[in-house]
């Protein structure tokens, strides 16, 4: 594919206004004065954190980092720099116990396999989940959410895991509006320069086990999304028909994780089929 479509710009200054004032009306209208969040060391966590530190004071955001022994030690310097530059509060949680005990006991231990791969990474993904509710609880923070509108569009995260939150600022940002959006803000160069990596193995970045480069799917989610470009308009695009058909039916099969649980229809007024208030009804 040669020249593609750029993908979707970024009106950062608004972007930033919107998206503080949304924290914090979200946040206060259910009763909720702090938040808390995953800070992984990528970009998506530290805009989010960047956001909540303005949104709601940064006495009042928590950020946990959450290694496993195996990830990358340059992923908890970087948690450190952006919850440093956030000037908020860094928990560090070591999820090796608990993670290694579920994989031992799910018998994947000496599994390397790229299905045993996904499933020790869902494991981690939902321990990391366990830890940030926890502290929720404890700490009556709301459990924010810092995956972006690319990930969600592709099903790229574990559902009950990194997926979960209470409210997420950035699920309409595309990850190049991310970029766009973190470097406003000041986001450290040692993150934004880094390659984008969920790290659950040595050397693993999301563009190649996605198999397209961020900006091609943005480009092409933004045209097919936003602009609902047909199949022939996004040829004209420049997007051979392999990329049109290999993601598009990504973003098909995995409408599954990006709704509530589909709920057997027996009354006549069925949650989230006939009964449907918004989240803050009543509040």
């Amino acid at each position: 594919m040669n020249d593609l479509p750029s993908p979707p710009g970024c009106n950062v200054e608004l972007a930033e206004k919107v998206l503080v004032g949304f924290l914090a009306e979200e946040c206060h209208k259910v009763g909720f004065r702090k938040a808390v969040l995953g800070l992984s060391g990528g970009i998506d966590s530290a805009l989010v954190v960047e956001l909540a530190a303005r949104a709601l004071g940064s006495e009042n955001v928590l950020a946990i980092a959450m290694p496993h022994q195996l990830s990358s030690p340059v992923s908890l310097t970087c948690a450190q720099e952006s919850a440093e530059h956030a000037g908020v509060q860094l928990e560090v949680v070591d999820i090796t116990p608990p993670a290694d005990a579920a994989i031992a006991d799910a018998e994947l231990a000496e599994d390397n396999s790229d299905r045993g791969r996904l499933r020790k990474g869902n494991i981690m993904a939902r321990i990391r989940m366990i830890t940030l509710y926890d502290r929720s609880a404890r700490d009556q923070a709301l459990v924010l959410g810092t995956s972006n509108k690319t990930e969600l569009l592709l099903g790229y995260g574990t559902i009950h895991g990194d997926m979960a939150s209470a409210v997420n600022p950035i699920g309409d940002l595309y990850k190049s509006q991310v970029v766009a959006l973190s470097k406003h803000l000041g986001v450290p160069d040692s993150i934004l320069n880094r390659p984008p990596s969920a790290d659950l193995w040595e050397g693993q970045t999301d563009e190649e086990e996605l198999g397209y480069t961020y900006d091609a799917l943005d480009a092409f989610l933004h045209g097919m999304v936003d602009r609902r470009y047909s199949k022939e308009e996004l040829r004209q695009k420049g997007f051979a028909d392999d990329f049109i058909q290999s993601v598009t039916h990504r973003v098909q099969i995995n409408q599954y994780k990006r709704r509530p649980p589909i709920i057997a229809k027996l009354a006549n007024r069925t949650i989230n089929l006939d009964y449907r208030y918004a989240r803050d009804w009543g509040a």
